[in-house]
């Protein structure tokens, strides 16, 4: 039985994507490892440096690197690669891989590695350093990006997904 016990919790912490440091899983699948997750290494996991931690390095930290921060590579920074970046491969950026992109592997894509998609994509998951999606748009809305939030939104809506 132990024996068992142990293998399962291998094969289960090999499925488990692991995002580069700063970004966590902002896909839609309650995988483990998916965006929705609230186990270790998933996207909304409160445990240190989650996606949905308050902690230093997590997905709801102010501090350097963390969601909230608006500092460089923070979810809430304006600079190339911030939450806030409208630039290639920003979180408001429209270009592929961009937060706002419908193509593959962008925010608003609902194919694999999309941040839309409902399904475990493992190797492919979409990792980003922007806050949980629901309080990004709260925050989008809060400080003048309504267009923006509005622009998710509708990409919720239209995907049949829950923001």
């Amino acid at each position: 039985m132990k024996i068992l016990f142990i293998f399962a919790v291998i094969a289960t912490s090999l499925t488990v994507q692991a995002c580069p440091g700063g970004t966590w899983p902002r896909n839609q699948s309650t995988s483990p490892g998916g965006g929705l997750s609230t186990s270790v290494g998933g996207g909304m996991s409160t445990s240190p440096g989650g996606g949905a931690s308050t902690s230093n390095g997590g997905g709801l930290s102010t501090y350097n690197g963390g969601g909230l921060s608006t500092y460089n590579g923070g979810g809430l920074s304006t600079y190339n690669g911030g939450g806030l970046s409208t630039y290639n491969g920003g979180g408001l950026s429209t270009y592929n891989g961009g937060g706002l992109s419908t193509y593959n592997g962008g925010g608003l894509s609902t194919y694999n590695g999309g941040g839309l998609s409902t399904h475990s994509d493992g190797p492919n998951t979409y990792c980003s350093n922007i806050p949980p999606w629901p309080v990004f748009v709260k925050y989008l809305e809060s400080n003048g990006y309504t267009r923006e939030a509005k622009i998710i939104q509708d990409a919720f809506r239209a995907a049949g997904l829950p923001l």
